[in-house]
């Protein structure tokens, strides 16, 4: 075989491998559900069409324990994973995910670095957001005729507004929430609340109204708590009740002061086969364009400020979706951004008083 024989042969095996990296499918797995869906229409999709490159949506109940089993077992099947706030500052100290480099993330359209252009907390050393929801304070229209709560104080009025109130049956929001009814700035919660005085005030406020309130713990529950006329005013999760005005027609509506907002967050397992491609579809997730379309699926919102100007309708077509969204800039500007951190250094004995609070210890 000749020289020139050989380098062509040997070009085009690296070529043929270095195509075979390229186009290698990825597996991108999430809680599944309607978000699932959503991912998989707004940035799985379009990923293909525009790389090439074969995605595969993966539903799971519990993405942080298979992505923990996975690395530790040294046989990961998923590329990119979907997970909570709480779940990144464990794997990542951990050493379970990889590291991402904001360089990789495109800029803003006017050249805003990604750095700077996503909202606070969106950016982690091992993790970007994908999106931005909250809970919020939920009501029946038909509750209230002599005119609507505007802010969190008002939930816990019950003589002006009467009727029972549901809230999420756990330490995590109940808290922060109680706080900010009692007037305390939403920059200053989590202050006010690593202190025994702000934890006692806390419980005093949600004392205020114990006997009005109906605990839930599935998101399901508060929209069919608020149909079935149980409570008239309930703390939920935005996308449930966006689901409930505008598919199932209910008379709900929004109140976002005091709405407490969290991120879900795309994370690549340490040590993952195909890291460069998940590197890639994080990348292309990433842009502010592509993060406003998420929205047209489902009631989430962009975490990167830029994207908020460019959310349109929802999949009908004339649901603005704006006015629904927890990042969006008024809606934003009113609420709580969740301190992961602050939850991980005091859940267990916040958790072991709030038990002890509701037993009536």
């Amino acid at each position: 075989m000749t020289r020139q024989l050989i380098a062509g042969t040997a070009l085009v095996l690296i070529a043929g491998v270095a195509a075979q990296a390229q186009d290698a499918p990825i597996n991108i797995t999430t809680y599944g559900g309607a978000f699932g869906a959503a991912v998989n229409e707004a940035f799985a999709k379009p990923f293909t069409a525009e790389t090439g490159i074969q995605t595969t949506m993966v539903d799971n109940d519990n993405p942080p324990a298979t992505l923990k089993a996975q690395v530790e077992a040294g046989n990961i099947t998923s590329d990119v994973f979907d997970v909570e706030q709480s779940d990144v500052l464990r794997l990542c100290d951990e050493g379970l995910i990889e590291p991402i480099d904001p360089a990789l993330l495109p800029a803003a359209a006017d050249g805003t670095p990604a750095t700077e252009d996503y909202l606070p907390q969106a950016l982690h050393e091992c993790a970007t957001a994908i999106m931005v929801w909250s809970t919020v304070i939920a009501y029946n229209t038909e509750a209230f005729p002599d005119g609507a709560p505007t802010t969190a104080a008002d939930f816990f009025d019950i003589q002006k507004f009467p009727g029972k109130r549901g809230i999420i049956k756990r330490p995590k929001y109940a808290l922060e929430f109680a706080l900010l009814g009692d007037g305390v700035p939403a920059d200053q919660v989590y202050e006010v609340l690593g202190t025994p005085e702000g934890v006692d005030r806390a419980f005093a406020k949600l004392d205020s109204i114990k006997d009005q309130v109906v605990w839930w713990e599935a998101g399901a529950q508060a929209p069919q708590l608020l149909a079935d006329k149980e409570v008239s005013m309930t703390l939920a999760y935005n996308g449930r009740i966006f689901d409930a005005i505008v598919e199932e027609n209910r008379p709900f509506a929004f109140v976002w002061d005091g709405a407490n907002l969290d991120m879900d967050y795309w994370v690549v397992p340490m040590g993952a086969p195909n890291k460069d491609t998940a590197m890639k579809f994080i990348a292309f997730a990433s842009d502010p364009a592509r993060q406003a379309d998420l929205s047209k699926y489902i009631a989430y919102g962009p975490p990167r400020q830029s994207a908020s100007a460019s959310v349109g309708t929802y999949k009908d077509g004339t649901t603005e979706m704006a006015p629904y969204l927890p990042s969006t800039p008024e809606n934003a500007a009113r609420a709580l951004v969740n301190d992961a951190g602050f939850w991980a250094d005091h859940d267990a004995e916040l958790t072991e008083r709030f038990n002890s609070w509701l037993a009536g210890a």
